[in-house]
């Protein structure tokens, strides 16, 4: 028997008609010093099987112990550290800590607890900062004080509810990075949740996934070495074929076929607001060259004088093609999509759509932000409609609804369309939010971060529906993200931007992969990690906020074509 025993534990909310099965049948055995993943989608009960382990909650049915004694409550030998930092407002760094420290060691001296707080302090790389308050830190070095106060408390047993969720990719990665090392250092038993398949095989021995009906999925044993660097597992066999295995098995219980088809987009044309004029003399749109960024520069007055953030963007995109932007947090992505949006001023050069420049915010470039922006009290149907009732003013009623109720079958929503936004979840509103861009027929959308706040699977999810969406409208798009996968999957062309200020075009890699595109097939094609490779190093030589300069090549000289 193992440190952690879950037999046979059943979870349930409520009761009678009110009752909600959340686990079922839970039976889990955690060795002393191993370190198990709990993988799974939102809403398969990961934190309420984490709150049962910590003693937060009881099983309705089944047993819970901890070296074979029954958990009735919150221990310090268990250690949480929850997504959220919950740090006292008012205490600097050290004094969060030394506040789980008095707690469990009141016995000790002064001297010794300042010791102690000190030590795990230095152990996340918060010295420099132990005076600091909660308010003087960034989202990473919060989770920081988190990690270490729950250190300082020095449980046997850690358990990570989703700690690095709220934390932006690389922060994220530096995080689990230590995380391992502390865990490797102390040998202590860890017990994390997570929805990111990279982080599970990067930091697990075990990984066990969780079905979306509160059953325990599929067990995956991690045998590769440790310890495990992240660039040097792109190249790995090991890793390849166990992130293939793992995704194909999230994806199959999880994203059902939910895209149905009951419905055929009537033939109407939007009308855009483009002079009557201009429309008889453009007779079609061009092919070449649909959308241009002429040396393109944005800056912004400071009082120390103009600061230039983008500087010398220049790309030509072809129409129907679609482009992933990427690069590091400030490095000017969401500003350059902004532009072409029409929301941002251009201090210099210019954006040509369909070979007319770009002025002000019109419907013919649609726009999905990473938060959808839905009125919450009007329904699915109705924050779609109020788009498509400007863009197809001489369409009939039935018409625009068609166009309505046509994109929200696409993504999904065919059951909900009637229902408000403010009871929807995040991954449903930003469904609503994709299928209101393209019920525009728009010429150009534009998606900044579309799926940045969603979890990974679900944001999975809503990569396939947008591609499927895609692929029925070919309309010439240009995504802005950070995720790697995101972007390969999604592009014909990768662009990557150097760090800002003065941020400019580094490199531009093509994606010669077959469409229609699903991530499952793109993980066992072989040239799926070259390309990840390509724009992974690009990445790392910009990490740490360094401005290499960038290298012309051939797929960079692409851009000025």
């Amino acid at each position: 028997m193992g440190i952690l025993t879950l037999d046979n534990v059943s979870k349930s909310f409520g009761s009678g008609i009110h009752r909600t099965d959340v686990l079922k049948d839970i039976s889990i055995d955690v060795a002393e010093g191993e370190f198990l993943v709990l993988l799974g989608f939102s809403g398969t009960g990961k934190t309420t099987l984490i709150n049962l382990m910590a003693g937060l909650d009881s099983p309705t049915t089944g047993t819970a112990t901890f070296k074979g004694a029954p958990i009735k409550e919150p221990s310090p030998e268990r250690g949480v550290i929850f997504q959220s930092y919950s740090l006292m407002p008012w205490l600097t760094v050290a004094g969060n800590v030394r506040l789980a420290v008095d707690t469990v060691f009141p016995e000790l001296s002064a001297q010794q607890k300042d010791a102690k707080v000190a030590h795990y302090v230095e152990m996340v790389g918060l010295s420099h900062a132990s005076s600091r308050r909660p308010a003087e830190l960034s989202g990473g070095m919060r989770q920081r004080v988190n990690v270490a106060r729950a250190l300082a408390m020095n449980p046997e047993l850690l358990l990570l509810d989703e700690p690095l969720s709220a934390l932006d990719a690389l922060t994220r990665a530096n995080l689990a990075d230590e995380i391992e090392h502390i865990w490797e250092a102390d040998k202590k038993t860890c017990v994390l949740i997570t929805n990111d398949v990279d982080e599970a095989i990067i930091l697990a021995d075990r990984i066990i996934a969780l079905n979306p009906d509160g059953t325990l999925g599929e067990t995956f044993t991690v045998s590769i070495p440790r310890p495990r660097d992240r660039m040097a597992m792109n190249t790995n066999d090991d890793f390849k074929r166990l992130r293939a295995d793992v995704t194909k098995y999230l994806m199959d219980v999880g994203i059902a076929a939910k895209v149905e088809g009951a419905r055929d987009l009537p033939n109407v044309t939007p009308i855009h607001g483009v002079p009557s004029a201009v429309a008889d003399a453009q007779k079609g749109m061009v092919d070449e060259r649909f959308l241009e960024f002429s040396q393109l520069h944005k800056v912004y007055p400071t009082p120390k004088g103009p600061l230039t953030v983008v500087e010398d963007f220049d790309l030509k995109i072809n129409r129907g093609e679609f482009i992933s932007l990427i690069g590091h947090s400030g490095c000017g992505k969401s500003t350059v999509l902004t532009m072409a949006a029409g929301l941002n001023e251009i201090s210099k050069g210019a954006i040509k759509l369909d070979r007319r420049h770009v002025e002000g915010a019109n419907p013919e470039r649609a726009v999905v932000f990473q938060s959808p922006n839905l009125f919450p009290w009007l329904s699915a149907r109705e924050n779609c409609a109020i788009g498509v009732d400007k863009v197809y003013p001489r369409a009939s009623r039935q018409e625009r609804q068609d166009v309505v109720e046509y994109y929200l079958e696409r993504v999904g929503l065919a059951d909900a369309m009637d229902k408000p936004a403010c009871e929807m979840s995040n991954g449903m509103q930003q469904r609503v939010g994709i299928a209101r861009a393209f019920a525009l027929s728009p010429k150009l959308l534009l998606l900044d971060e579309p799926f940045g706040m969603l979890d990974s699977l679900t944001r999975w999810e809503l990569q396939e529906v947008l591609m499927e969406v895609w692929s029925r409208t070919k309309v010439t798009a240009v995504c802005v993200t950070h995720d790697v996968d995101e972007a390969i999957l999604l592009a014909d062309r990768v662009v990557m931007m150097t760090n800002g200020p003065r941020a400019t075009i580094g490199k531009i890699v093509n994606v010669d992969l077959p469409r229609p595109r699903t991530r499952k097939a793109l993980l066992e094609h072989p040239d799926y990690y070259t390309y990840r490779q390509d724009v992974l190093d690009f990445l790392e030589e910009y990490e740490h906020g360094a401005k290499p300069k960038p290298k012309p090549t051939g797929r960079v000289a692409l851009a000025a074509e």
